[in-house]
């Protein structure tokens, strides 16, 4: 279902301290923006209505949060639901920051300047009814490679998902990109973890009795780098156009039978 436009979300959200009205602005000085501006920065790509975001950020005062989406339609109730969450537990929203941006161009507000050491995707659209469609996955190679601009040594992803073919594909989109895949789960609710929390996808997925994938991985240091993801880049590429023609040639030889059949 399409979300309403709110035509009092702009305001409210530029009226907010702690929403960055401007983030291109604010590229290379991140941290900046934060009382404790030396604690480490982890982002959640995709906040959506900010619960995950918001218990998380209030449990790890000792960790600078940024959340993001990419409408204020959607980052209003993020807000809500962190000053809902911070003033059950009394806390100052001090450690957590919003904004709108368009993912698969972040590296518009973020340099190398801006270390974060974790990254957060949960849920993220598996962008999959056509093959062509894939380079807009958050976990697609192309975006891991935007990533490693900001994402520390040693910094890790964590994702999670309902999809199977989105999880089964960030298999090997990570390794391309020059991460190691240091754990990972097809049933995140078989022995959970104690550091997981729950997203509301996650928990409709569950009620549905479909299973949380997820994993961890972990930003390695590769040799030419430039080369080595450009090639990497390339080759996955050429991999997804041979899938939807494939895909198209097979569609095209059904609706031939089809035809021929009538006749």
């Amino acid at each position: 279902m399409r979300m309403r436009f709110k035509p009092y979300a702009r305001p409210e959200l530029l009226a907010t301290d702690w929403h960055a009205h401007t983030p291109i602005e604010n590229r290379g000085r991140w941290h900046q923006r934060f009382v404790r501006p030396d604690a480490p920065l982890h982002l959640e790509l995709g906040c959506g209505k900010g619960g995950f975001l918001a218990r998380l950020a209030s449990s790890h005062p000792e960790n600078n949060y940024l959340g993001i989406d990419i409408t204020d339609k959607v980052l209003i109730l993020a807000k809500r639901n962190i000053e809902r969450i911070y003033a059950e537990k009394g806390l100052p929203v001090d450690n957590v920051q919003i904004m709108s941006l368009d993912i698969e161009r972040i590296l518009n507000a973020f340099s190398e300047e801006d270390t974060v050491q974790r990254i957060y995707i949960n849920f993220c659209n598996p962008w999959n009814r056509k093959h062509a469609h894939k380079k807009h996955r958050l976990t697609h190679t192309r975006q891991l490679a935007l990533y490693r601009t900001f994402l520390e040594k040693d910094g890790e992803i964590w994702f999670k998902t309902d999809d199977e073919d989105l999880f089964n594909d960030s298999l090997e989109y990570f390794p391309e990109a020059g991460f190691e895949i240091t754990w990972s789960t097809r049933d995140l609710h078989q022995n959970e973890p104690e550091w997981n929390i729950r997203t509301e996808h996650e928990a409709m997925f569950t009620e549905q009795g479909i299973k949380t994938k997820a994993l961890i991985a972990r930003r390695i240091t590769l040799d030419n780098e430039d080369a080595f993801l450009k090639a990497a880049i390339e080759k996955r590429t050429a991999i997804e156009k041979a899938e939807s023609a494939a895909i198209k040639a097979a569609e095209e030889a059904r609706i031939a039978a089809k035809k021929e059949k009538k006749a």
